[in-house]
């Protein structure tokens, strides 16, 4: 038998929205997100469906989970806000990526007339640090455009702004600025006992943090939003090696350039990724309290 839902909006007015829909109690709330869109002309990525006018309790978009699995029934009402534009998160990541690929080169070149001191060459630490910056975040755009899987389509445009502020002044430019001036600590001369055991850790940051990321991606068919215990290097220590390894890696590119503006960017970093992997513990305790093995650390043995 099939049901009807009252639909109402919540928030701003949504042009073309319709009083009710019906649906079948074995469809999925994928086909409810894509019915609502196609009705309303929207985007099911720029749509936001609960079962509560305030918002807290919504209706996830998913190809398996079925209408009569979710409290839909019982309710008989939707609400449906308009998120405002979007953007996909592949989109999202390339563009914040793009700011230290294109301030770090820049300033390195244009260093005689950014900061009027002739000619005079790069010093063999300035290079170093724009090799290793460069190539982390060339790293990441690849990651990002053939390896990442991203559970959720797209984000608020807004948020766009907000996000590559982070990557583009203090990753790129602020970075960029200190490590590449004449009169930084990367302008002096390089002491082979700290920068060749700093290479060597930035190649194991690295290599660990793009294996992690290829454990995480076996974990999800493509398009797929399941979930999945993550196994395999580091994964026995903390909840998320990938962030261990990438602070691995930064910690050896501010040996490198010795910079304070390197140490900034890793000090929010950290606390972000801090954030996100505490809430990472959390969904695995409670997505499979009978399976996962419960870490005391989420990021750096021994610390947090």
């Amino acid at each position: 038998m099939s049901i009807t839902l009252q639909v109402k909006p919540r928030g701003r007015p949504i042009r073309g929205l319709p009083e009710s829909i019906r649906l079948e109690p074995t469809d999925n709330t994928a086909k409810l997100y894509e019915k609502i869109a196609a009705q309303s002309n929207y985007s099911v990525y720029r749509l936001r469906i609960t079962t509560d006018s305030g918002g807290k309790l919504p209706v996830p978009s998913s190809r398996d989970l079925l209408l009569h699995q979710t409290s839909l029934l019982s309710h008989g009402t939707i609400f449906v806000k308009d998120l405002g534009p979007q953007i996909s998160w592949q989109t999202v990541f390339v563009v914040e990526y793009l700011g230290p690929l294109l301030f770090h080169p820049l300033v390195y070149l244009l260093r005689p007339y950014i900061y009027h001191d002739g000619l005079r060459a790069p010093s063999s630490l300035q290079t170093i640090s724009l090799l290793m910056i460069t190539v982390h975040f060339l790293k990441r755009e690849l990651e990002t455009l053939f390896l990442h899987r991203f559970s959720n389509a797209s984000m608020p445009l807004f948020n766009l702004f907000k996000n590559s502020g982070h990557y583009w002044f203090l990753a790129g430019l602020l970075i960029a600025y200190v490590t590449y001036s004449p009169t930084s600590a990367t302008a002096a001369p390089s002491n082979p006992a700290l920068t060749y055991p700093a290479i060597a850790l930035y190649f194991i940051g690295e290599l660990g943090n793009l294996n992690a990321h290829l454990c995480l991606r076996k974990l999800r068919s493509s398009g797929g939003t399941e979930r999945g215990i993550p196994q395999g290097l580091g994964f026995n220590l903390v909840t998320c090696p990938n962030y261990m390894f990438e602070i691995l890696a930064w910690v050896a590119i501010a040996i490198v350039n010795r910079s304070w503006s390197t140490l900034v960017f890793m000090g929010v970093a950290i606390i972000q990724m801090v954030l996100w992997a505490r809430k990472k513990e959390s969904r695995l305790r409670k997505d499979f309290p009978e399976k996962y093995k419960k870490k005391r650390y989420t990021m750096l043995p021994g610390i947090c």
